[in-house]
């Protein structure tokens, strides 16, 4: 059971995630691999809408993931557009990626190894994760435009989509987490995190919510 003020902090970091970006069209578009095939059919309905004439999926596999799709985030995401009507020439998998950071320093060796021209990017995550990846971005390829885009939904939507209400809670106090220490390890620009944030997020987390919690400084996801 999920408390009134559990709830009002959940929708609080949610709320700080959504970037607002006025979405137009760029020179690709990167979809981020996660457990969420949404990621795939929102940068399917953007190609579809003229926002970006090619796509990068990347990504892995994680502990989400390994089992769901075996052959990799990114091959399971190409497979999902193109069932969408994407044509497979308008699609490239990076395979490799294992966190955010290599998502985009791996998708932009590819760009460059294909010579693709680039000059903004179309930055496609999961909702809950949308300034985290933005933050990223900026930090490891500040000479290009990035736009944010994600499904839009509502929180309640999401939780209902992904059927698990703690997992999406822990990812959002994970995803904040990372938002506030990152920057000081140099793996993202800094971001203004405003007090109520800053206090949604610390109570979630002496509530309990903390399985996407970093617990090794090192590690990057």
């Amino acid at each position: 059971m999920i408390s009134a003020q559990a709830w009002a902090d959940t929708q609080r970091l949610w709320d700080f995630q959504q970037m607002g970006h006025d979405v137009h069209p760029c020179s690709v578009a990167i979809g981020l691999g996660s457990h969420d095939l949404g990621v795939a059919d929102t940068t399917a309905d953007l190609y579809h809408r003229g926002m970006a004439p090619l796509i990068v999926f990347t990504g892995a596999t994680s502990r989400t993931t390994r089992d769901r799709m075996p052959r990799g985030e990114a091959e399971h995401y190409r497979e999902r557009a193109v069932e969408l009507g994407v044509p497979a020439a308008a699609i490239l998998v990076e395979p490799q990626a294992r966190n955010t950071g290599e998502n985009i320093r791996f998708s932009r060796a590819l760009l460059e190894e294909r010579h693709v021209p680039v000059s903004s990017v179309l930055l496609v995550s999961k909702p809950y994760e949308e300034r985290r990846a933005y933050a990223t971005a900026r930090k490891l390829w500040s000479e290009v435009e990035w736009v944010s885009a994600s499904t839009p939904m509502t929180l309640t939507e999401y939780v209902d989509s992904i059927h698990d209400v703690r997992l999406v809670i822990d990812m959002l106090v994970g995803t904040q987490q990372r938002l506030m220490i990152y920057p000081q390890q140099g793996f993202m620009v800094e971001q203004n995190i405003p007090d109520d944030v800053v206090a949604a997020y610390e109570r979630l987390r002496d509530a309990g919510f903390t399985s996407r919690l970093v617990r090794d400084t090192a590690a990057r996801r």
